[in-house]
């Protein structure tokens, strides 16, 4: 049974509802908070969707803005929306260390390193206590001129590698304690 996305209620039918500006699929008690999203069944050609808001006043939002979420509009309920998190990379908790102990690997002080990044010395300092994340752009060129990487996932744990990725079970993995 599908759960709203907002108070967690399991409901027989939901409501697709656009509340600050994403669209969710809500009960019926949390429709009030957004304005009610409806899919046209006729193919006027006109507009993509008319809404009604919680008052009951109708409009049209025209097909050529943003709709904000690109996995929407086929009758595939179970399908899971696209989130933008999906494509995003992780930077790894110890940053911070990584990068030190790279730029010293290479006797590198940190104001030398900013003239090689084309960056600042106080942004190396804040990024080396772990005070800010990197933007891509100085994350791009600090594994690049420290032969680092600074992203979860890249290094593969030989443990964990099985070889082929398809057949890994449960058992692979867990170690028993006979």
């Amino acid at each position: 049974m599908p759960q709203c996305e907002m108070c967690g209620a399991e409901q027989a039918s939901l409501t697709t509802t656009k509340v600050e500006g994403a669209e969710l699929e809500l009960c019926s008690s949390c429709t009030d908070f957004g304005t009610e999203v409806r899919q046209d069944t006729g193919s006027s050609g006109g507009s993509k969707y008319s809404t009604t808001s919680s008052s009951g006043t109708s409009s049209a939002s025209s097909s050529g803005g943003s709709s904000g979420s690109s996995g929407s509009g086929s009758g595939g309920g179970s399908r899971r929306r696209r989130d933008m998190f999906d494509d995003m990379e992780e930077i790894v908790t110890d940053y911070d260390t990584r990068i030190r102990s790279a730029r010293e690997s290479k006797g590198l002080s940190q104001e030398e390193l900013a003239d090689q990044l084309n960056e600042k010395a106080s942004l190396i300092r804040k990024l080396e206590r772990g005070d800010t994340l990197p933007t891509d752009e100085v994350q791009r060129k600090l594994e690049r001129a420290l032969e680092i990487s600074l992203v979860e996932g890249e290094e593969v744990d030989a443990e964990w590698d099985s070889g082929d990725a398809g057949t890994m079970t449960l058992g692979d993995v867990v170690k028993r304690k006979d």
